[in-house]
Protein backbone atom coordinates (compact mmCIF):
# COMPACT_ATOMS: atom_id res chain seq x y z
CA UNK A 1 0.00 0.00 0.00
CA UNK A 2 1.41 3.40 -0.97
CA UNK A 3 0.55 6.57 1.36
CA UNK A 4 1.04 9.79 0.07
CA UNK A 5 1.13 13.10 1.54
CA UNK A 6 -2.06 13.96 2.54
CA UNK A 7 -2.09 10.16 4.41
CA UNK A 8 0.87 11.21 6.19
CA UNK A 9 -0.93 14.84 7.23
CA UNK A 10 -3.99 12.80 8.40
CA UNK A 11 -2.15 10.43 10.11
CA UNK A 12 0.04 13.77 12.11
CA UNK A 13 -3.43 15.64 12.61
CA UNK A 14 -4.87 12.25 14.38
CA UNK A 15 -1.81 11.88 16.49
CA UNK A 16 -1.88 15.87 16.72
CA UNK A 17 -5.20 15.54 18.42
CA UNK A 18 -4.64 12.33 20.89
CA UNK A 19 -1.15 13.86 21.96
CA UNK A 20 -2.57 15.10 25.23
CA UNK A 21 -2.88 13.02 28.78
CA UNK A 22 -6.42 14.25 29.71
CA UNK A 23 -7.86 12.96 25.71
CA UNK A 24 -5.52 10.06 25.82
CA UNK A 25 -7.51 9.18 29.55
CA UNK A 26 -10.68 10.01 27.59
CA UNK A 27 -10.10 7.27 25.08
CA UNK A 28 -8.97 5.14 26.94
CA UNK A 29 -11.95 5.44 29.25
CA UNK A 30 -14.23 5.23 26.76
CA UNK A 31 -12.88 2.43 25.28
CA UNK A 32 -12.85 0.64 28.74
CA UNK A 33 -16.68 1.42 29.37
CA UNK A 34 -17.84 1.44 25.75
CA UNK A 35 -19.14 4.88 25.96
CA UNK A 36 -20.17 7.53 28.41
CA UNK A 37 -21.16 11.14 29.02
CA UNK A 38 -19.61 14.20 29.92
CA UNK A 39 -20.24 14.34 33.41
CA UNK A 40 -19.10 10.64 34.16
CA UNK A 41 -16.41 11.76 32.21
CA UNK A 42 -15.83 14.99 34.72
CA UNK A 43 -15.75 12.92 37.73
CA UNK A 44 -13.65 10.21 36.81
CA UNK A 45 -11.17 12.71 35.68
CA UNK A 46 -11.59 15.88 38.27
CA UNK A 47 -11.79 18.09 35.98
CA UNK A 48 -14.38 20.67 35.36
CA UNK A 49 -16.88 20.35 32.93
CA UNK A 50 -15.75 22.59 30.64
CA UNK A 51 -12.38 21.54 30.26
CA UNK A 52 -13.76 18.05 29.64
CA UNK A 53 -15.95 19.43 27.03
CA UNK A 54 -13.38 21.29 25.00
CA UNK A 55 -11.43 18.07 24.93
CA UNK A 56 -13.65 15.85 23.80
CA UNK A 57 -14.41 19.04 21.06
CA UNK A 58 -11.08 18.01 19.59
CA UNK A 59 -11.24 14.49 19.54
CA UNK A 60 -15.16 15.06 17.89
CA UNK A 61 -13.36 17.57 14.79
CA UNK A 62 -10.25 14.84 14.66
CA UNK A 63 -13.52 12.32 14.01
CA UNK A 64 -11.84 10.07 16.88
CA UNK A 65 -14.99 10.15 18.87
CA UNK A 66 -18.58 10.78 17.59
CA UNK A 67 -21.58 11.88 20.37
CA UNK A 68 -24.67 10.17 20.71
CA UNK A 69 -28.07 12.16 21.50
CA UNK A 70 -30.40 9.83 23.69
CA UNK A 71 -32.53 12.62 25.09
CA UNK A 72 -31.19 15.19 26.78
CA UNK A 73 -27.87 13.24 27.18
CA UNK A 74 -25.07 12.78 24.89
CA UNK A 75 -23.30 10.16 25.13
CA UNK A 76 -19.79 9.30 23.29
CA UNK A 77 -18.18 6.36 21.83
CA UNK A 78 -14.81 5.86 19.96
CA UNK A 79 -15.21 6.13 16.39
CA UNK A 80 -11.91 5.77 14.33
CA UNK A 81 -11.04 2.06 14.27
CA UNK A 82 -7.35 2.79 14.09
CA UNK A 83 -7.52 4.79 17.63
CA UNK A 84 -8.37 1.76 19.22
CA UNK A 85 -5.61 -0.18 17.90
CA UNK A 86 -3.07 2.27 18.77
CA UNK A 87 -4.51 1.95 22.54
CA UNK A 88 -4.41 -1.87 22.13
CA UNK A 89 -0.61 -1.10 21.77
CA UNK A 90 -0.77 1.84 24.19
CA UNK A 91 -2.71 0.79 26.87
CA UNK A 92 -1.62 -2.66 27.18
CA UNK A 93 -1.46 -4.32 29.93
CA UNK A 94 1.41 -6.22 31.03
CA UNK A 95 0.27 -10.54 30.75
CA UNK A 96 3.33 -11.82 31.79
Amino acid sequence: MKMDSQSFEQSAELLKALAHPVRLCIVNGLLNKGSCNVSFMQDCLGLPQSTVSQHLQKLRSAGIVQANRIGLEVNYTVADERVRQLAGILFKEDSE
